[in-house]
């Protein structure tokens, strides 16, 4: 499974990643995202009911934890983290609008098209994640 994600993604992940209090946040996105096959990855909320490319909002860490979103195109076995938020703590916020997750959905496919993404990669260590432009 190849991991992307857009800008927006990245910006969010620095944000929490520098923030004592969301420190769980990165190990969070690694246990979840990487090394699962594309059944286990379809949990969550599908936002769409494609069959082929779920558009899926995922929470990680409980009810009060991250919301992340994504779209897994399964034919191609490549996944794109669209944009991640706290539920609580100083960043924390509700879940986005039907508005913010149009504008996601259709700003992924042009990302896409546009090859404007980011691929996730772990370091050696298999503990930090490594986003290189593509």
């Amino acid at each position: 499974m190849n991991i992307y994600c857009l800008e927006d993604f990245k910006v969010e992940f620095e944000k929490l990643n520098a923030k004592k209090s969301y420190n769980s946040f990165e190990q969070e996105i690694i246990s979840y995202f990487f090394g699962k096959s594309k059944e286990e990855l379809c949990s969550g909320t599908r936002l769409n009911f494609s069959v082929d490319a779920p558009y899926i909002k995922k929470r990680l860490s409980g009810s009060g934890g991250f919301r992340c979103y994504f779209l897994l195109i399964i034919k191609n076995e490549n996944l794109y983290l669209m944009f991640a938020h706290p539920k609580a703590g100083s960043m924390g916020a509700s879940n986005i609008d039907d508005k913010s997750k149009a504008y996601l959905y259709k700003k992924v496919l042009n990302c896409i098209k546009s090859n404007d993404l980011y691929e996730l990669e772990l370091d050696d260590s298999k503990k930090s994640i490594i986003f290189k432009k593509m």
